[in-house]
């Protein structure tokens, strides 16, 4: 017998995809004071570039060409605009830079105190610089604070020809990681982001590596909320002015004439994280004030709801031939959804499953159920797992219950 128990619902209407839901009343507003304010401060605004982001709680206009917002949590997608369509990346390329370096460090190829020479190329190296001296020695930590907060070109070609004997072929070493990381829309040229017409990412991307460093080596992840570093007596700041107000705790800006400004941010507030990425600014300006509205929008329109604990008792099931009549089945982890502000209430959960649950059940086996979350369209799965143990009954027992099934039925 099938069994499809609703477990929680919520307001009619979910059937429509959240992405063409209206706006509420404050978005609208908001979105009106930021046209005013587009006429008055161009720095300061969010005039649209090309066509909105969607968003699952509506369209919603930004100025930056390229847009892509996740919460970390949960790898729910909060604002998508070309998100996949490759885009000149700048210095953002940076990042899938550092992720290398730190599995290195992590393998043990690499030491932060290991002096690394510099070579002429990584000497004569234009744009952005930390200054690495000719023919000398760099630490690997301070060239990694010199590619992150400084944004060094010849700290990425040092510590690129230290690990792979060229910026070639660690270009190759970034193109052979891309697809085991889950990029689909980059391609490398380069380890800084210097301009070239085939070296390109999407936001997502940019999105992806970001997640993968902070997850993956989270030891050195405090390197990109270092808001200045002294090298060579000169000192510079982190060109991430959301990590300088403190709103940040990373990761890069980028810049370029082919590829407009960009930064990709990431910020956790009272356990939750979410990263941002937005590209294709026309100002420093720009960039920074709409990276900061597009994060507190974030963290201000959406939170984080579980909705189910590990072990916590989702339904009672009927167990045939069995020594207890039932059994609890329980989520076999915790359910965290990433919802719009107020939405808890209009969500659907939904337990699937084949009853009764034949006998022997053994505490914490896999039941054959399927909890589904209904949220606008998008069903997400939790394993479901025997909370207790249920012995097959004996013989003589089996017997009556099996003529009292016939019986019944």
């Amino acid at each position: 017998m099938h069994t499809r128990r609703s477990l929680l619902a919520g307001a009619s209407g979910l059937a429509v995809s959240l992405a063409v839901l209206p706006f509420s009343s404050a978005d609208a507003v908001r979105r009106k004071a930021h046209r005013q304010a587009a006429s008055q401060t161009a720095a300061q605004t969010a005039v649209s570039n090309g066509p909105p982001a969607m968003t699952p709680i509506g369209p919603f206009d930004t100025s930056a060409q390229y847009a892509f917002v996740m919460d970390y949590n949960t790898g729910t997608v909060l604002l998508d605009k070309l998100a996949d369509q490759p885009m000149h990346p700048s210095s953002l390329t940076k990042i899938m830079t550092c992720y290398i370096v730190f599995g290195m460090l992590r393998s043990g190829r690499l030491r932060l105190d290991q002096l690394l020479p510099v070579s002429e190329k990584a000497w004569r190296m234009q744009g952005s610089k930390m200054f690495v001296p000719l023919n000398g020695q760099v630490s690997v930590q301070d060239l990694i604070q010199g590619v992150i907060i400084q944004s060094g070109n010849d700290a990425c070609i040092v510590l690129a020809e230290a690990i792979a004997g060229s910026e070639q072929q660690f270009a190759n070493m970034m193109n052979e990681l891309a697809p085991k990381m889950g990029l689909r829309n980059s391609h490398f040229v380069n380890c800084t982001g210097w301009p070239d017409d085939n070296h390109l990412m999407s936001a997502r991307d940019v999105a992806l590596v970001a997640y993968h460093l902070i997850h993956d080596y989270p030891e050195y992840y405090h390197f990109f909320s270092e808001k200045e570093f002294t090298f060579n007596k000169i000192t510079q700041g982190n060109r991430n002015v959301l990590v300088d107000k403190g709103l940040a705790d990373g990761l890069k800006t980028g810049h370029t004439s082919a590829g407009g400004y960009g930064l990709c941010a990431s910020s956790e507030r009272n356990g939750r994280r979410v990263i941002m990425v937005a590209n294709g600014m026309s100002s420093m300006n720009v960039r920074a004030h709409e990276s900061e509205r597009l994060l507190q929008w974030a963290f201000n329109q959406f939170e984080n709801v579980t909705l189910f604990h590990k072990g916590e008792v989702v339904e009672t099931a009927p167990v045939w031939m069995g020594v207890a009549p039932t059994v609890p089945l329980v989520a076999g982890a915790d359910l965290v959804m990433t919802l719009p502000m107020g939405w808890q209430n209009k969500i659907q959960v939904t337990l699937d499953y084949n009853a009764p649950i034949p006998a022997p059940v053994v505490k914490g086996q896999t039941v054959q159920a399927s909890l589904s979350i209904q949220n606008g369209g998008n069903a997400i799965q939790v394993p479901i797992i025997a909370g207790e143990s249920v012995a097959k009954s004996g013989f003589i027992s089996r017997a009556f219950k099996n003529v009292g099934y016939r019986f019944g039925k």
